[in-house]
Formats: structure tokens, C-alpha cells, sequence
């Protein structure tokens, strides 16, 4: 019987997709699960008539591969992962590449290459973004770790990948924990990016009072655009026409508001802090979500805490493009706070990221592929150096022609009690970079008062001390 040219553990739905989009792209597949029944279901159904073997234990799909082998782990991340590995390893012969395609942390994904090259296998960590339908049909994938192995697997991964105008969406991203961690910020700028159009959707719905035939219009028409351009932004103009068909209502408005998280959005906050890289947009995405799980408290604050009465009374059309220009600037704010960070983890973990090729292969399959994605990927490729995205002359004069609506929606927001976080994070950002001068000088001074931790001069060289009480009690 001929061997196989891939292996796949673990047939959850992701699982199954990848399998099924390894095997249409040519290279015959071994698959298997923890669980037979599941592995027996797959065979019968979805793999029936396809070049897929299975292997119903571990020694089998290992045996069922040819050399070097190559084995796919889709099992929910962490101690799971490990378990894999610890069962596989004994197994395994130099040369043998193993890959983890869940959303590990990216440093357990440096020590697991550690630990497998030490034994002459090869270890990639690979982001997969675009969900059971990009699996299927073609994924953004975020491989790192060992070069050679990813040399090794590029024909296959090459082909499984969303192709777009200027190929694949794969890339060598970069060695160790590079490709784990590069799918967290990108799920941190996924996080920002979903806030951001829930406050567009609010500030329609509750201070324009827009249908949700209206919203889908207006968010149809968004999705023309140059500037938002986006599967986030068509998905959520087609989730206004779904009609529940028990109550006839819209089924958006009958969806309890608690939204949920499986934590990488508060890893890019946490590796951000480490890094002391700001990313206020992402923060406030993560901290909207905090605060939506606090339902039972929400609704009771709410019998109790008033805000403003006032209504809206000018142009809805106008402020519909005021709010569509405020989306787009803040969505600009959120991707250059993600880029940064990916730059200082480039630096500080020796990654050697090349942020417009990660740009490129965002372009398709991934949840925020979005047509100006190729502006970004520009403007990297002309200055690979770029200090942040904001300096670009594309996005910056996109920012300074429209930032007089950007800040008249925020306005109206705050005056009408419409919570804006990510919106006001984002403009806030944008008014912090652009200053030379922050009141931080006041904050050095209380340091330096409170705790003698010194402080620097504007107009001389050196480091400074200053007994505070001591030169107001001589002045008093």
C-alpha cells in the first residue's frame, strides 16, 4: 500500500477541513482522532471516495507515512499539544516535522522547538486564520519555527493556502514562536477590528435609529469602498438580514450580549505591556468584551445610573459618512498599533519579521483580510523601517483629511452616553503620537517627589534629583 505524504491529528471541525483541503490539493492524507467514532464518521461521510487513510492509533498514522514524515496537530492548545508530542516523539526519526496549528502561546511554541530539535526533529508553529471555511477552501497560514522544515512543507502549504493577485497566502514567518505569535496580534487587530464595527453598528442603531435593513444597506455599501473593504465588514451586513424564524425578529437583537474570548487577544495585551508597546485600540476591544460578561450587574447599574436625554437632531446621512470616516480612522489606529508591536517583538525575540509580506498574506483566507491590506503592505515594502504605520503619507493624510468627523462622532457619542471605547482609544492614540510634548512631565515630577526616582532636563544633559519639601519649606 503506498504511504501517505501528510498526516493529521485531531478531526474537529478545523481539523476535518484541512484534511479534506490537503487531500484536494493532491497529496494523499492519514488522519486521526482520539476518539474512533469520530474518525469512523469522517471516513464514512466526508472523506468517502477521497485519498484519505485512517489510522486509529498513533503507531498507525506513523507508520502510514512516508519519510520525511509530516504531521499536522489540531488539538486545543496547551497541555493537549504537549501530550501529542510526548506520545509521537518516541516514534518520530530525524528529519520527521511535526506542525501545531492551534493558538498556542507563542512560547511554549520556543520551547517545543527547543526541546524537538534537540532530538533531530523539526518543530513549526503555524497560525491558521480564516475559520472552518477558509480551512477548507484556503486559509491565511503563519508558519514558524525551523526554516528547513518549513522549506519542506512549502509545496503543500503552498497550495492549501488562499491564493490571492500576488500569490499564496503563506509565508516563512520567522523562527521559534514567530508564527504563533504573529496569528495572536493578529487576533489582537481581529479584537480591535470587531469592536470597532460593533460601536459603528451602535452609534447607528441607538443614536440614528437605523432599521436593520438600513444597516445592511449602509454596511453593504461600506463594503464597496476602498477604505473598508473587509470580510468583518460583509459578514456583518449580512448578519442584519438574518430573520429568526420563531420570533420574526432580527436574530442580532436576540443574541445575548456577552461576548466571549479564547484568550489571545489578552495575550497581545499582556506580550504588549512586556514590551512597553502601546496598543490602546486592542486593549479597549479586550476590556469592552471584560465588561459585556458582566451582564447581571449591567442590568442592574442600569435601573440606577442615568445618563444624557438629549437626541440626535442633525443629518443622519451626513453622520452616517462621519461615522464611516471615524471607523476607518480608528481601524487605521489599530492595525499600526499591531504593526508596532510585531515590530518590537521582531527586535527583542530576533524574529526578522517582514511586515508587508505578513500584510500580503493577511490579503485572503484570514478573518481581517480587507482590500487595504495591500496599502499597508505598501507602505512597508517602501520603508521596511517604518516607525509606525500612522507616518505612512498614505495614512496619515487619510487620517488628516478626515479627522474633523472622526472627532465630531466622538462628541456626539459622549453627549448622547454611547460607550466608543475602541473609537476613543484610537483617537486618543492618534492625538498622543502626534504631540512633542505629553503631561508626563508632571508624572516624572510626582515620581521624583514621592519616590526620588529622578528625572530628566529639556535643557540640560544629566539626571536629577530634586528635594522637593525641602525647597518649599526654604521658600516659605
Amino acid at each position: 500500500m503506498p504511504q501517505q505524504q501528510f498526516g493529521l491529528i485531531g478531526l474537529a471541525v478545523m481539523g476535518e477541513n484541512l484534511a479534506l483541503n490537503v487531500e484536494r490539493n493532491g497529496f494523499p492524507i492519514a488522519v486521526y482522532n482520539r476518539t474512533r467514532a469520530k474518525t469512523d464518521a469522517f471516513m464514512a461521510e466526508r472523506a468517502q471516495g477521497r485519498q484519505v487513510v485512517a489510522a486509529f492509533t498513533p503507531e498507525e498514522l506513523v507508520a502510514s507515512l512516508e519519510r520525511p514524515r509530516r504531521i499536522l496537530i489540531m488539538v486545543k492548545a496547551g497541555a493537549p499539544v504537549d501530550a501529542v508530542i510526548q506520545q509521537l516523539k518516541p516514534m518520530l526519526e530525524p528529519g520527521d516535522v511535526l506542525i501545531d496549528g492551534g493558538n498556542s502561546l507563542y512560547g511554549d511554541t520556543v520551547r517545543r522547538t527547543e526541546e524537538l530539535e534537540a532530538v533531530g526533529l523539526r518543530f513549526i508553529g503555524m497560525g491558521v486564520s480564516g475559520g472552518e471555511e477558509g480551512a477548507l477552501n484556503g486559509p491565511s497560514l503563519m508558519p514558524g519555527g525551523t526554516e528547513a522544515a518549513y522549506k519542506d512543507l512549502s509545496p503543500i502549504l503552498t497550495k492549501i493556502a488562499a491564493q490571492v493577485d500576488d500569490g499564496p497566502c503563506v509565508t516563512y514567518i520567522g523562527p521559534g514562536g514567530a508564527g504563533h505569535y504573529v496569528k495572536m496580534v493578529h487576533n489582537g487587530i481581529e479584537y480591535g477590528d470587531m469592536q470597532l464595527i460593533a460601536e459603528a453598528y451602535d452609534l447607528l442603531k441607538n443614536v440614528l435609529g437605523l432599521s436593520h435593513t438600513e444597516l445592511h444597506q449602509v454596511f453593504s455599501e461600506w463594503n464597496t469602498t476602498d477604505e473598508l473593504n473587509s470580510f468583518l465588514i460583509e459578514i456583518t451586513a449580512e448578519i442584519f438580514t438574518y430573520v429568526d424564524p420563531d420570533t420574526q425578529q432580527p436574530l442580532v437583537e436576540l443574541i445575548l450580549d456577552k461576548a466571549g474570548q479564547k484568550g489571545t487577544g489578552r495575550w497581545t495585551v499582556m506580550s504588549a505591556l512586556e514590551l512597553g508597546v502601546p496598543i490602546p485600540t486592542i486593549t479597549a476591544a479586550v476590556n469592552a468584551r471584560i465588561t459585556s460578561s458582566f451582564k447581571d450587574e449591567r442590568v442592574k447599574a442600569s435601573q440606577i445610573l442615568t445618563g444624557p436625554t438629549a437626541t440626535f437632531s442633525g443629518d443622519k446621512q451626513a453622520f452616517i459618512g462621519k461615522v464611516r470616516d471615524a471607523l476607518y480612522c480608528s481601524k487605521i489606529c489599530s492595525y499600526a498599533q499591531g504593526m508596532a508591536l510585531m515590530s518590537a517583538a521582531s527586535q527583542e525575540f530576533k524574529f526578522n519579521l517582514n511586515l508587508s509580506e505578513i500584510s500580503r498574506i493577511w490579503k485572503g483566507g484570514c478573518i481581517i483580510r480587507a482590500g487595504f491590506l495591500d496599502k499597508i503592505k505598501s507602505a512597508f515594502a517602501d520603508d521596511p523601517a517604518l516607525a509606525n504605520l500612522l507616518l505612512a503619507p498614505e495614512f496619515r493624510q487619510t487620517i488628516l483629511d478626515r479627522q474633523d468627523a472622526w472627532r465630531e462622532v466622538m462628541a456626539t457619542a459622549a453627549q448622547l452616553g454611547i460607550p466608543v471605547p475602541a473609537f476613543s482609544a484610537s483617537l486618543d492614540y492618534f492625538d498622543s503620537y502626534r504631540r512633542d510634548r505629553l503631561p508626563q512631565n508632571l508624572t516624572q515630577a510626582q515620581r521624583d517627589f514621592f519616590g526620588a526616582h529622578t528625572y530628566q532636563r529639556i535643557d540640560k544633559e544629566g539626571t536629577f534629583h530634586t528635594e522637593w519639601t525641602a525647597i518649599n519649606e526654604s521658600n516659605s
